[in-house]
């Protein structure tokens, strides 16, 4: 690999604007500092770094801030080597010249798509139960209800007239103000409060993607496997929906090549949904170059991104788009709780006034009333602690499925990946039928998803994502114990046994 070598001492001054009484933690000004020069060309693929001790000394702080910001520049994919032994920009990450945009937003089209029937075989049972491995549940018994409680309580009782009348579709300003600066600090998204839209969770965020950016007979890209409820939102506007396969970096974005007429495509690129793997920055950079190509949409679902174990949250792949091809969709039902139906969009300025025309002719606007309380609980700081605690909650609920599958089920599944998010997925040993197993679990009180369900055509492979967030670890090995006998009751062909 040719290295190109940059001056040790030039790197602070020409790539991180360094600021100690910005309220920004040191490592995330580096961090920032660094992403954003090679995202724009500034610093290019081999060009080598100096080392953590180097850069430390320059900047006059610790060692620990930039140990942490080159790690997670290591794990999105930006730098390669090995601290003490060279560090450099990752010879995968393409040239500013490789990536240069193919000129300005189209037009929109100007007619709104008609409804058809959703995509065949999409699961459209929510099953109300509280039972383990109920997948987007989040840990209910950790949330802080009196804090909340307070809130809400506090703005019923004075909630002011123009707060008890009709709302414009953008939802209550203050909050959208609280979201961009959540999204700007916490998840590198680049965005203004006018761009963001509150919806009444992730699935009406998709539901207003289809509106406005998919007419009939438009095809719509998604993982595969993917998210089937996103299928059936981008569906339902009759458009065609085609599966792009995954590797260990994420989507395959030379099959996304191959499919001459998408028109969208959505992702989950920080926490895929279902196998869990993050996409490489090199593969994020060459789907937004696609986009930009072919004049397409990406529909980013930042899934779970909260909650990672093997590094610090990853970036949002908005945060790297320079041509305005990325919506983004986020949610407070994962975060908080799912009742609250609250989530929200981050628009590009050229669709803006689309997305709030469809937001408007779907339901008008969001209630007020937990907007208002939300608004609080951030600015309050609850949501922040509240985020802080329940990575530490999750990731020792992780640990013990991890650990119950190991000691009970390692001869029959085999985990995907246990990174991040709220469940993991497994594959199956091969003849075990995982729909069979889903239908007897259900009887039992427990709620895992058939990963078969998860692939949008035939070719399907037998496993089972398990929720772990909304169980302790005692009910987790319970249920552990519990599925286990299952299985073994479904590969016996024994019959079900009797519900306790």
């Amino acid at each position: 690999m040719t290295t190109l070598r940059a001056p040790a001492r030039s790197v602070a001054a020409l790539y991180i604007p360094f600021d100690r009484s910005a309220g920004i933690p040191y490592y995330h000004q580096i961090y920032q500092g660094l992403r954003g020069a090679i995202l724009d060309g500034r610093l290019v693929r081999g060009q080598r770094l100096p080392s953590t001790r180097s850069l430390a000394s320059e900047l006059g702080i610790s060692r620990l801030p930039v140990l942490t910001a080159y790690d997670q520049l290591f794990h999105e994919g930006y730098l390669v080597g090995r601290i003490g032994a060279g560090t450099y920009v990752a010879p995968s990450v393409p040239s500013r010249q490789e990536r240069a945009s193919t000129g300005p937003v189209a037009a929109m089209r100007s007619q709104l798509p008609q409804a058809r029937q959703a995509h065949a075989g999409i699961r459209t049972d929510r099953a109300q139960s509280l039972g383990p491995f109920r997948v987007g549940l989040p840990a209910l018994d950790q949330f802080p209800q009196k804090a909340w409680s307070r809130l809400v309580s506090r703005h019923a009782r004075q909630l002011p007239a123009e707060l008890m009348a009709y709302g414009g579709p953008r939802g209550h300003l203050p909050l959208r103000a609280a979201v961009a600066a959540y999204l700007r600090a916490a998840r590198d998204v680049r965005c203004e409060p006018s761009q963001v839209l509150m919806v009444g969770g992730s699935q009406m965020a998709l539901q207003l993607c289809a509106a406005v950016l998919l007419r009939a007979n438009d095809v719509a890209c998604v993982e595969n496997p993917g998210y089937p409820g996103a299928w059936k939102a981008l569906a339902a506007t009759g458009g065609t929906i085609r599966g792009v396969p995954l590797d260990g970096a994420g989507l395959v974005v030379l099959a996304l090549e191959r499919r001459r007429r998408a028109r969208l495509v959505y992702v989950t690129p920080s926490h895929q949904y279902p196998l869990g793997m993050a996409m490489a920055a090199s593969r994020r950079l060459e789907l937004l170059e696609w986009a930009s190509r072919n004049d397409a949409w990406i529909v980013e679902d930042d899934y779970d991104s909260e909650y990672r174990f093997a590094s610090r949250p990853l970036g949002a792949l908005q945060g790297m788009d320079g041509a305005g091809r990325v919506i983004y969709i986020g949610t407070f039902s994962k975060v908080l709780f799912p009742a609250l139906r609250l989530g929200y969009l981050v628009v590009p300025q050229p669709l803006l006034a689309r997305f709030v025309d469809a937001r408007d002719a779907l339901d008008l606007f969001s209630p007020t009333l937990y907007q208002s309380a939300l608004t609080d609980f951030i600015a309050q700081g609850h949501f922040a602690r509240h985020v802080r605690r329940m990575r530490s909650t999750y990731q020792n609920r992780r640990d013990a499925l991890v650990g119950a599958i190991h000691r009970a089920l390692s001869h029959r599944l085999e985990i995907v990946n246990a990174d991040a998010g709220m469940h993991l997925s497994t594959w199956f040993q091969p003849g075990i039928d995982d729909l069979a197993v889903v239908r007897r679990a259900a009887d039992r009180g427990l709620y895992p998803i058939a990963l078969s369900t998860c692939f949008v055509d035939s070719d399907a492979r037998s496993g089972l994502v398990l929720g772990f967030g909304g169980s302790t670890k005692a009910q987790i090995d319970r249920a552990v114990d519990a599925l286990s006998r299952i299985i073994d009751d479904v590969v016996g062909g024994r019959p079900a046994r009797a519900s306790r």
